[in-house]
């Protein structure tokens, strides 16, 4: 893990009631450049996790949700029996804002666990 990415992992989401710019193309691309194989587009950032069974993808997902609920800010997901796509966004800006990247950053960390 980069020291880029660990303070990523190490910040907390601010709530986000609306109100503030979605970040710019500029900054999303060089918040990318923290993450490891997340997707931009469409104002979404995007990545697949694969597992070996449903099992593992069904304990990720829990991991996942309890993550979220800490940091206060929840993906959509999209849930099967040996992956799980996460996309985040923030709604309530219609783009994204640092939280995306914040919680992509621990759900990366927690994948590595």
């Amino acid at each position: 893990m980069t020291n880029t990415v660990c303070d990523l992992t190490n910040r907390k989401c601010k709530p986000c009631e609306g109100g503030v710019p979605a970040l710019t193309r500029t900054e999303i691309d060089e918040l990318l450049k923290q993450l490891s194989g997340w997707e931009y587009r469409d104002g979404v950032i995007t990545k697949t996790y694969s597992f070996k069974n449903y099992y593992q993808t069904m304990a990720f997902v829990n991991a996942l949700a309890w993550v979220s609920h800490r940091e206060d800010h929840h993906p959509d997901l999209e849930v099967g029996y040996s992956k799980c796509v996460v996309r985040y966004s923030t709604h309530a800006i219609k783009g994204l804002s640092e939280n995306d990247f914040i919680c992509a950053a621990k759900i990366d960390a927690l994948f590595a666990v």
